[in-house]
């Protein structure tokens, strides 16, 4: 890839000083990208991608074949630039791209902030990455990159916060990336089937088919990030676990990456009881949402006792994600923001409906 050609678009007379805070003239930067087949997929769809680029950060791109132009501000220009040189590089490494990695990559640069919030050879911050065999998964929130740097520095970490987050996908991946590095034999995933009131006894099948509905996140998962065949192979091998809550009792679970998922619907026994199955070389991740809690009115999350005891205990790390971190295809976020800014003219329509009766 090469930059063409920069200029500052500010009228003749102008001499005002650029800076992030006041910086309002108006830059151009001409982008070319060598290779036409990945400057397409670079793009996009009917140029999709760019859209994306021109919404988020404010700016107008316009392609012409494997060229771009972009005009705006100089900081957006040169997060546009950022972002689009990160996501041809990753079509360099023979990886694909989605609208999911345009959106990271964005959120990527404003976390970082402009060139100019940077002093001159200063190394720039980027967000962590989980290598994994069938591809890289990257951070795409902030939130998310701290969630990852907790999982590589702690043997226990809880990944709370609402769902859409990646909380658990990463938390898979994760898992994978041990598994695949040899440095655990085996991967355990829990969850408490409260739905089924852990009676699952009366449910038909054998017990893989029990629990398959309660995780089957975990398989989505699983299967996004590693070639079905192994994970077919690991699952009759028993390198990786299915079970309920309820099946680890009694165990000491060694050489293992265990995740205990949608944890807000443990007791406060059975968290204590999973907790104090770790054994030597093991590493536990434990997810959920406090907010979202299923059990019987008057009873404890074993969650929310959890993250209050422990807090400050060595070894252990916990990562909140906020309902801001969520992550939708942008299409979901519009709608949800239509209906966010209709709720409260249907609450005032519904009151005047209940006064005139």
């Amino acid at each position: 890839m090469s930059t063409r050609d920069i200029k500052d678009l500010r009228p003749s007379g102008q001499t005002k000083t650029m800076t992030p805070e006041t910086d309002t003239a108006t830059t151009q930067i001409e982008l070319t990208f060598e290779d036409n087949r990945l400057a397409s997929a670079l793009f996009g769809q009917y140029g999709q991608n760019l859209a994306l680029l021109e919404r988020r950060l404010g700016i107008v791109a316009e392609q012409r074949g494997n060229q771009v132009s972009i005009s705006g501000s100089r900081a957006a220009c040169e997060q546009a630039r950022r972002i689009l040189d990160d996501l041809y590089a990753r079509l360099q490494r023979g990886q694909d791209i989605v609208s999911g990695d345009v959106d990271g990559a964005i959120r990527q640069a404003l976390a970082q902030g402009s060139l100019f919030d940077f002093a001159p050879g200063e190394p720039r911050p980027n967000f962590e990455e989980i290598n994994l065999r069938k591809r890289p998964v990257r951070a795409r929130t902030a939130a998310q990159d701290n969630y990852i740097r907790t999982l590589k520095r702690h043997q226990l970490t809880f990944g709370t916060g609402p769902a859409g987050t990646g909380k658990t996908w990463l938390a898979v991946a994760y898992a994978i990336q041990l598994y695949e590095r040899k440095e655990v034999d085996r991967i355990i995933f829990t969850r408490p089937a409260v739905e089924a009131g852990e009676r699952l006894g009366f449910l038909p099948g054998d017990m893989r088919e029990k629990v398959d509905p309660y995780l089957r996140p975990i398989f989505d998962a699983l299967s996004d990030l590693m070639d079905q065949r192994v994970v077919a192979r690991a699952l009759e091998d028993g390198d990786i676990e299915i079970a309920p809550l309820a099946f680890m009792r009694g165990r000491t679970l060694a050489n293992a990456a265990i995740i205990l998922d949608e944890a807000q619907n443990t007791t406060s026994m059975q968290m204590k009881m999973f907790l104090t199955r770790l054994g030597e070389n093991s590493r536990m991740i434990v997810t959920g949402d406090p907010t979202q809690i299923d059990l019987p009115a008057g009873q404890i999350s074993g969650l929310s006792e959890a993250l209050r005891l422990l807090q400050g205990v060595e070894g252990i790390g916990v990562a909140a994600f906020s309902a801001e971190d969520v992550i939708r295809h942008e299409l979901v976020s519009r709608i949800v923001a239509a209906y966010d800014r209709a709720a409260p003219a249907r609450t005032t329509r519904g009151k005047e409906a209940r006064d005139k009766e």
